[in-house]
């Protein structure tokens, strides 16, 4: 991606005058191509847990009776979070507190 020098916008590649070519829509400017461009750039991938604050968030997490689909303990650490629009229900995050298996319901 590139940007215009003058109004800070997003150039977009224009062909209209037979020639490629940098164009902005809010501004007059114009800078040509004369040659192929390319450029990578690696993303790092984050775990979820990660994000969401890994096991840090556990050490502080309230405890309910859930069943743990794994081992069936009916006690597991829970927390929730907003990752849907505010219309729709928080998930819930569980941790089985006997064999520490993970998951959510949504």
């Amino acid at each position: 991606m590139l940007f215009c020098p003058t109004c800070a916008n997003l150039l977009i590649v224009s062909s209209e005058t037979g020639y490629n070519k940098w164009a902005c829509n809010s501004c007059p400017y114009e800078f040509p191509i004369t040659k192929q461009m390319t450029s990578r750039t690696k993303l790092v991938r984050k775990a979820v847990d990660d994000v969401l604050g890994g096991e840090e968030t556990w050490k502080h997490a309230d405890s309910t009776q859930a069943s743990c689909p794994k081992c069936n303990n009916d006690k597991a650490y829970f927390y929730q979070l907003q990752i849907r629009s505010a219309d729709e229900p928080m998930t819930t995050y569980f941790s089985c507190t006997s064999c520490a298996h993970q998951w959510r319901e949504n």
